[in-house]
């Protein structure tokens, strides 16, 4: 990559230091971060209509000319507005400003402007409320053009994104390399980088943006694609140890249950990739209460038949614990020895626990990120198993793995991704999908509410507390930010964890425990909580979605989300999946934003009818996108910046077989014309390397 594409985005015209540091919370720390910081939307505002042509609620140019002074009026201190009158040959409008009083000296009569914004008033008296606007002469630069509109953080707005991009491109617009090779550029009939780069930020029209969005996921396709043929056949060279194929009808004799179909096929999956010589890397893929950890028992047996250790990693002490003693209860029966490794114990206890492991007096260890310190090490260490593999990076596992000598690899994973992407998406894993619910889970009943229903929701949680019941309760945001981008009012009206839990705790519900749970805690203070909850001396916990994997609470009868319209479906039934674990009726309570639209609405409503994750998993992606699975990384593979694989299926299609094509070519990218594609499978593995499986 070229030194230019590299460099720190501070020294791109218009940016600086200060400006650095609010882009790198976007993710943007070089030039090359900067051009490829691609627009979540357009907004078009090529649309110039006359005054008499205005149409109340849409959103329009117009070319007019100040007629009168613009007036400054103060409401009182902190607000006031800026009210003139502008005409065309058709008519004369009012614009209101809010405070924006600086505009009083900005906007001259008798000059004319390019307005842009959203029609509001009546018919005979159209108006527009803060637009957009420019000099006549400017016209172009932000009306009369497709304008991208880009995720922001505090401190950033619109017009600094668009003129720090702006400059980005003028530096490096020719210097970009073309990842894809010449022959795939020509059978695919695909523009050049440098016109894709242009019209993705700065489009001239409809056509030009459609060019170039259909180049960009091409692309990231195709790397995709070629990155995850390289994984998985970097793991099949791999040699491991085959273990002994044992009778399963034993471990089923010994449970107090009969498992599901479902199950007894993953395990089966399972045991027979452990047979082979090369190491297992196989995703167990289902919803929550689906019964994952049975699969993850039989194969924890089925090691300790062979001879063998084996290590479950899970993301926190509160999961160590409750994996801990489920699978104590059903391994014990058979003589296992299991053991517990976590942060929390005592240098003595871990010295301990490090003898027995080194020894092979543990047949199977539980714990935390404890399990990959420096101290540890194995007798015989053939099986690593990781719970929610979006929690832990690849070096993290990597790690894990390193301790023994090439052990079998089992990621148990609650997330659902629909079955038409799983394949794509876990393309270098196998997977087994657990698709049947054990006899008895309980079905939660869910309701969509309003404001209006909040004091009736505030009965409701004494209510069940005092039956004995325990409540979460969830918002999207931690604590309130004074914030000054263009989605400041939205997050205004969000939920925050802090308030709530202080409203909570302070005035409705005095004489009851409160906790909070939120991850800019300590991980000491969130475990502390969460495990008072865990152990019923908490009443209600308000919490961030921290809370969303792993806990298990079988009391909690109650999960009452905020702002449940700022989450995709598949997290809420995630968070909605903490509640009906025990054998209590239980409900969920989703909060609809007073801004939520139709759209949101009928989103929201799949909720209330199924409670089937890989069903509701489907239907985000058809409503919303793939920004719940790919966004939060909960896949295991690097965010998509730019391709929809809800919309983007066919082009998915030809991006793999032109992968396939290439390889069957150039196993190594070793050609001269593949250099730059070899170039950005060498970077996607690097900057994601806590991401890829």
């Amino acid at each position: 990559m070229s030194l230019d594409l590299a460099m720190g985005v501070r020294y791109i015209k218009g940016v600086g230091e200060a400006r650095e540091k609010m882009m790198k919370k976007l993710g943007i720390s070089t030039l090359l971060d900067l051009v490829s910081f691609f627009p979540r939307a357009y907004e078009d505002r090529t649309v110039i209509k006359n005054i008499d042509e205005l149409t109340i609620g849409e959103a329009v140019c117009i070319r007019a000319a100040v007629v009168s002074a613009p007036q400054l009026t103060h409401v009182r201190q902190g607000l006031g507005y800026v009210k003139l009158s502008v005409t065309d040959e058709s008519g004369i409008m009012e614009i209101t400003f809010f405070n924006q009083s600086y505009l009083k000296d900005t906007l001259k009569q008798g000059e004319i402007y390019f307005f842009y914004g959203k029609i509001s008033g009546d018919f005979f008296r159209p108006t527009m409320v803060n637009p957009l606007f420019e000099k006549d002469k400017d016209h172009g630069t932000i009306t009369g053009r497709l304008m991208p509109i880009y995720p922001l953080t505090s401190g950033l707005n619109q017009r600094s994104i668009v003129s720090a991009i702006r400059a980005g491109l003028d530096k490096c617009g020719e210097e970009l390399p073309e990842v894809l090779p010449e022959s795939v550029i020509r059978q695919y009939e695909l523009c050049r980088i440098s016109y894709a780069y242009e019209n993705i930020h700065f489009p001239t029209d409809f056509q030009s943006l459609n060019i170039a969005r259909h180049r960009l996921i091409f692309e990231e396709l195709f790397t995709l694609a070629i990155a995850m043929k390289h994984l998985r056949s970097r793991r099949s060279e791999a040699m491991g140890t085959s273990l002994k194929l044992p009778d399963i009808k034993e471990f089923y004799a010994v449970l107090p249950f009969e498992p599901t179909n479902a199950q007894k096929r993953a395990i089966d999956d399972a045991l027979m990739d452990m047979m082979k010589e090369q190491p297992m890397n196989r995703l167990i893929q289902g919803d929550v209460g689906s019964g994952k950890t049975l699969v993850a028992a039989a194969c924890c047996w089925s090691a300790w038949r062979s001879g063998y250790q084996a290590a479950f990693m899970v993301p926190t002490e509160v999961l160590a614990n409750q994996h801990f003693n489920s699978l104590t209860e059903l391994l014990e029966p058979f003589g296992i020895r299991v053991d517990l490794l976590t942060g929390s114990l005592t240098a003595k206890h871990k010295r301990e626990m490090h003898e027995k492991l080194r020894f092979g007096e543990i047949d199977l260890i539980i714990g935390t990120h404890a399990l990959i310190s420096q101290g540890v090490s194995f007798s015989n260490l053939a099986l690593v198993i990781t719970d929610e593999q979006h929690r832990f990076g690849v070096n993290q596992r990597s790690m894990l793995s390193e301790k023994g000598d090439s052990p079998h690899v089992l990621v148990m994973s609650a997330t659902p991704i629909p079955r038409t992407l799983a394949l794509i998406v876990y393309g270098d894993l196998d997977v087994s999908i657990i698709d049947e619910m054990p006899p008895g889970r309980q079905e939660i009943k869910t309701y969509i509410v309003g404001e209006n229903y909040r004091q009736r929701i505030n009965n409701f949680i004494r209510k069940l507390v005092g039956e004995g019941r325990q409540v979460f309760v969830i918002c999207p945001m931690v604590e309130e930010e004074e914030d000054d981008d263009e989605d400041a009012l939205v997050k205004n009206d969000l939920k925050s964890a802090q308030k709530h839990y202080e409203l909570f705790k302070n005035e409705l519900f005095p004489d009851l425990h409160v906790a909070l749970v939120h991850g800019k805690m300590k991980a000491k203070e969130k475990d502390a909580a969460m495990l008072s909850f865990t152990n019923g001396e908490s009443d209600i916990l308000v919490a961030t979605t921290v809370i969303e994997v792993g806990i298990d609470v079988p009391n909690a009868a109650l999960i009452v989300v905020e702002n449940a319209e700022r989450f995709g479906l598949s997290q809420l039934h995630q968070l909605r999946g903490r509640v009906g674990r025990g054998k209590h009726e239980s409900f969920c309570i989703l909060f609809n934003g007073e801004t939520a639209s139709e759209a949101t609405k009928e989103r929201l409503a799949v909720m209330q009818e199924t409670n089937d994750g890989f069903k509701i998993a489907e239907e985000d992606l058809k409503m919303r996108g793939p920004g719940d699975f790919f966004g939060s990384r909960q896949h295991g593979l690097p965010e998509l910046r730019i391709a929809n694989l809800a919309s983007d299926m066919l082009v998915l299609s030809q991006a793999q077989e032109a992968a396939k094509e290439i390889l069957d070519d150039d196993p190594n990218l070793e050609k001269s014309e593949n250099r730059f594609l070899a170039n950005e499978i060498t970077r996607l593995f690097e900057i994601n390397a806590d991401s890829l499986n």
